[in-house]
């Protein structure tokens, strides 16, 4: 009986060079384990040796020679191909790999191939295994059976560049990187959702990220180029909708540029996810909001652009203000808090009062809160219209300026209103807290790794200041009906929100019993940054509440800086990055 051999790895190179060597020792016991040899007597060694069962190759760095089928030929595009072996026997490695360098051949799925090369590993976060060629030799043709997957895997590292069929349904769960990458997120077992819009910072929301990573795959053009001029899997179909549902995907599995991803070898196949009918909500009376996206008008006289936001031209600007109008008039809202309105002033060339000119185009009757000045003096503010032949202001608006309020979070705006028809006097808050980017973000500002981003100190100092602010009746109408609409920049369970629930007042989402509500999708998550908070005596009135998906799960070509691409027609889809939501009650 032959030794084994001592020091098996760093013998492969001589192995390579020559199989005389193998007369010496014997090979590791795959044979003996019922799994075929690790290294054959031509000096071939298994794939799956050089994968090897962790993130890095046992082998990295060293020379080795494998053997397998070409079952895709991204050259051109990523600078390599893949090829696949039948399999080491062991399930916990993957027998595929990619290969990069090597003489210029013309390579066909299905080719077998004989590789030499340099055993080596890319990026940084869930390593790619490469070989780097030296010498290449096509052996004849061959087959490869995709592996089939019904389910997400635990661990994706055995499947790293294997060929495999997905028979289980995927969600669309984003498309933001489709124009710029050609990449699609997609998700196994439904859609994804923002984990601190359904566990409190920490912990619990740290296990729905680890379990969100293991479900994600971004489905793959297998290119490398940046805005591509067409989008080949899609095979002449429309962007999807976040949402629309993906069956039967073949491609390769890659771990490049940090991510999991289908690198795709054949047209997807979607079913699209329905366009909803804007939602009818209970009771007699509806407040919405509604973040605008940017509402900036240049000069207000048809020149002034670009502007330092939203609409890069006039022909931008008319596309924008057709889309917002056609979603509020479709909401049909007695009252409506907006965001990221231009802070121009309340004059007739202001973003604001145009846009109410345009609500008004053939008859309306919507007018707009005028501040007198501000609110803030931030590029962005708040504003709220309202339907004067349904709603009466009472008193003057009220704002909060100074801390917080300003530089970072915007100036919040009070209104209080009564029916015209008769009922209860009611206040509404316009609110935006400051944004989750960490630009400029220090100390407990800068990003605590809880979930919750940049700033939260600061926007959970907002909080505990509007409430009580609130508190203090700032537009003296002696009404305890009150309810705080707007972009929070938090998700529901985050500090900010946490604030108001402490206190008594109600989710209006959680009150109406509304199932998976969300406003926003960002990296293939969905959640609620958009929120209506109210106070307990307004929560016990509550009749509705419901979201519109008019623009979250919408691509970017639907918006209205892609004309060329998306909607050509007045219409509300992507009129805006957030779905407005509106809120009915008894009054």
């Amino acid at each position: 009986m032959r030794p084994p051999c001592p020091a098996f790895a760093r013998l492969l190179p001589a192995l390579l060079l020559s199989t005389v060597l193998l007369a010496g020792c014997e090979t590791p016991s795959a044979e003996s384990a019922g799994r075929p040899a690790a290294v054959r007597a031509d000096g071939v060694v298994a794939i799956g040796t050089v994968q090897g069962r962790g993130e890095t190759s046992p082998l990295l760095g060293q020379v080795v020679t494998v053997e397998g089928v070409v079952t895709g030929n991204f050259r051109q595009h990523l600078g390599g191909w893949f090829i696949q072996d039948a399999g080491d026997g062991d399930d916990a490695t993957s027998d595929a790999i990619f290969v990069t360098g090597g003489p210029s051949l013309e390579l066909r799925a299905g080719d077998r191939v004989r590789v030499r090369g340099q055993v080596s590993e890319t990026g940084e976060r869930g390593p790619l295994t490469t070989l780097q060629a030296e010498a290449v030799t096509v052996e004849g043709r061959g087959q490869v059976a995709p592996v089939v997957l019904t389910a997400a895997p635990h661990d994706w590292e055995r499947f790293e560049g294997m060929s495999v069929r997905i028979d289980a349904p995927l969600t669309i769960s984003g498309q933001h990187d489709l124009a710029r990458r050609g990449v699609l997120h997609a998700s196994f077992d439904g859609r994804l959702f923002t984990p601190t819009e359904v566990a409190r910072p920490g912990p619990d929301a740290a296990r729905i990220a680890q379990d969100n990573a293991r479900r994600r795959l971004l489905l793959d053009d297998a290119r490398d180029r940046e805005h591509p001029r067409e989008i080949w899997y899609l095979d002449g179909q429309p962007p999807p909708r976040a949402g629309s549902v993906v069956t039967g995907a073949e491609g390769i599995v890659d771990q490049r540029w940090g991510e999991v991803r289908l690198q795709l070898t054949a047209p997807l196949k979607i079913q699209p996810a329905a366009r909803p009918q804007p939602p009818k909500v209970p009771g007699n009376v509806h407040v919405a909001a509604f973040n605008l996206e940017n509402l900036f008008n240049g000069d207000g006289r048809g020149g002034g652009f670009p502007t330092p936001r939203g609409a890069r031209n006039p022909a931008e600007l008319q596309r924008q203000v057709a889309k917002l109008v056609a979603t509020i008039r479709a909401l049909d809202p007695d009252v409506a808090a907006l965001m990221e309105l231009e802070n121009d002033g309340y004059g007739p060339e202001s973003s604001l009062a145009q846009l109410v000119a345009a609500l008004n185009a053939g008859g309306g009757d919507w007018t707009f809160v005028d501040g007198g000045r501000g609110p803030g003096t931030d590029e962005i503010r708040v504003g709220i219209v309202y339907r004067r032949t349904r709603l009466r202001p009472v008193g003057a608006p009220a704002t909060l300026e100074g801390g917080p309020f300003g530089q970072r979070s915007r100036v919040p705006l009070a209104q209080a209103f009564v029916p015209v028809r008769g009922g209860a006097t009611f206040v509404v808050v316009a609110n935006h807290f400051k944004s989750k980017g960490c630009s400029e973000a220090e100390g407990a500002n800068r990003d605590q790794k809880d979930g919750q981003a940049c700033w939260n100190a600061l926007r959970t100092d907002s909080a505990r200041r509007l409430l009580a602010w609130i508190g203090r009746d700032p537009t003296r109408s002696g009404s305890d009906l009150t309810a705080i609409v707007g972009d929070f920049n938090a998700y529901a369970k985050e500090d900010p929100v946490q604030v108001f629930l402490d206190q008594g007042w109600k989710d209006a989402f959680a009150a109406a019993n509304v199932a998976d509500p969300y406003s926003f999708v960002f990296d293939g998550q969905a959640g609620r940054l958009d929120h209506a908070l109210l106070s307990p005596a307004l929560a016990a009135r509550l009749a509705g509440a419901a979201k519109w998906h008019s623009n979250a799960d919408e691509p970017d070509s639907s918006g209205y800086q892609h004309a060329n691409t998306g909607d050509r027609a007045a219409n509300a889809w992507r009129s805006s990055d957030h779905d407005p939501l509106v809120v009915g009650f008894n009054l």
